[in-house]
């Protein structure tokens, strides 16, 4: 999760912390292999916005009579400082002091992995980071339920080792709702498989010291397992249940064995995810292919090529995307581009990422060999 120094590799501002100043962001960086406690508040019971199990939440400290535990991302609390001062001063929100472990700043930079509990936790951050602000937004938490759920369902049907880390449920308060957000995330143990060890997607392009992608000595059968363990579940998913995963390098972990070899794949991050028919299927299938061939397998391919030069990745690819009987395979092996994401677009016109527009890329599936 921390291994990312440069970023994301097609984006004008990979790393971009909004323009405030380096003391402001260093603390909270992932790429400086950040740790430090949570921030926790009590907030008043009555003004508390609670969905779905945020029981671990309370597990973190106690409150007091009256009062809900809510932790905070301490960047977030300086961020917000301005809009939260009168909550503070009328009683509506407390300080409890902070937790007595450390988080870890994921690559996200938002969402926080807490190792004792084994949590991940989201937060809003007031910052614009690659293309958006990070906040939480009211209408993507109270569509947070609806959403985990139908993911949950799928994967339930789909079966292991295909995992989904579940947003159970997020707890706020109603005078800040969209600055004190916070989600609780399934964490990984139980998940994982046992004696597998989970890599996040985009370490894996990036490189690390003991990279299995870079240290097979079995290039070809490397890959064949990584395709086995993340194409099937994103395209049984959306055929089968409607549900378009936002499957990008960030939101995917692929567990290795003993041996390196890929073995299963965990998705995250409700927030990304899409519904049909809310969403048009063509549409959702336009995001599928960005996200997972575009942003995801396109990216590893050519980690692979990099380091194994004799390895053509792609009649591989073809064959586990020809395995799905989905009406829209055939058309995506036979057009000659795929929609790349305009991240330079988006960037100068400070759009959200929801409006992306999507330019065409030349697609290697075309022209790879069966």
């Amino acid at each position: 999760e921390q291994a990312l120094v440069t970023g994301h590799t097609h984006h004008p501002a990979p790393k971009a912390r909004g323009g405030g100043p380096q003391a402001g962001w260093l603390p909270y960086a992932p790429e400086a292999y950040a740790r430090f406690p949570l921030t926790l508040l009590a907030v008043r019971e009555d003004t508390v916005v609670d969905e779905g199990d945020t029981a671990a939440l309370d597990a973190l400290a106690g409150a007091p009579p009256g009062y809900r535990v809510l932790p905070a991302h301490p960047w977030q609390l300086d961020l917000a400082a301005g809009t939260l001062a009168p909550a503070f001063a009328d009683g509506r929100l407390l300080r409890l002091g902070t937790t007595g472990f450390f988080v870890w700043p994921t690559a996200a930079i938002r969402t926080l992995y807490a190792p004792d509990p084994d949590l991940f936790l989201k937060f809003s951050l007031d910052v614009r980071i690659t293309n958006d602000i990070r906040r939480l937004w009211r209408h993507d938490l109270l569509r947070l339920r609806r959403t985990d759920t139908a993911v949950t369902e799928a994967f339930d049907a789909i079966g292991p080792p295909a995992a989904w880390l579940a947003d159970r449920g997020y707890r706020t308060a109603d005078f800040a709702f969209e600055e004190l957000a916070v989600v609780v995330r399934d964490g990984l143990r139980g998940r994982v498989l046992p004696g597998a060890t989970p890599l996040l997607a985009a370490a894996l392009v990036e490189g690390f010291a003991g990279s299995p992608l870079e240290d097979t000595t079995s290039p070809g059968a490397w890959w064949e397992a990584y395709l086995a363990a993340v194409v099937p579940p994103v395209l049984t998913a959306f055929d089968d249940d409607g549900v378009v995963l936002e499957a990008h390098l960030q939101n995917t972990l692929v567990a290795v064995d003993a041996a390196g070899m890929p073995v299963q794949a965990l998705f995250r991050d409700a927030e990304g995810v899409k519904l049909l028919p809310d969403t048009p299927r063509a549409a959702g299938w336009e995001r599928l292919v960005y996200c997972l061939v575009v942003n995801h397998l396109y990216e590893i391919a050519a980690a692979l090529t990099e380091h194994h030069p004799g390895l053509d990745p792609w009649p591989a690819v073809r064959r586990a995307l020809a395995r799905h009987d989905l009406p829209e395979i055939p058309a995506l092996l036979a057009a000659p581009t795929l929609p790349a994401k305009t991240n330079l677009l988006l960037r100068w016109t400070g759009a959200d990422g929801a409006d992306a527009r999507y330019r065409p890329l030349p697609n290697p599936l075309c022209e790879a060999p069966e």
